[in-house]
């Protein structure tokens, strides 16, 4: 009789929208501090959700695969939001703060990122023909 496995814990956390969130909550509260130190947001942030989000890839669970699809989908939703907010407030003069480019830079790296696994998990599934062995 086959032992069914459950997936370990770190690979159900959402890395990169927690990545995602810390990155627009630094730029929303503190802009200067993004300005500043903006070497420690790749090596703190994006980095490890990088190298966390890539050891979900080859995990074909679906609960992995369904957890890593709908955190992908907050991630792409919360950034168009903040992006939509913050340019309405732009132009409509409401918000006078400046971000600058590392902010997006840095959350445009994880979204590619994030859409390179989930590309990549769909090409497993389809190349095993299976879900985690079913």
């Amino acid at each position: 009789m086959a032992t069914q496995s459950q997936p370990s814990t770190f690979l159900l956390i959402p890395w990169s929208l927690a990545a995602v969130t810390i990155i627009i909550a630094l730029a929303v509260l503190s802009p200067s501090w993004a300005g500043d130190n903006w070497n420690w947001l790749a090596l703190v942030l994006i980095i490890p959700a990088a190298v966390l989000e890539n050891l979900k890839s080859g995990y074909s669970s679906i609960r992995v695969m369904f957890l890593k699809v709908l955190y992908t989908t907050i991630s792409f939703f919360m950034v168009g939001a903040a992006v939509g907010i913050w340019w309405y407030g732009k132009t409509y003069g409401v918000i006078t703060t400046k971000l600058s480019w590392y902010i997006f830079l840095g959350v445009g790296v994880i979204l590619i990122i994030d859409l390179a696994n989930i590309f990549s998990m769909l090409k497993s599934v389809k190349k095993d023909g299976s879900f985690g062995g079913e």
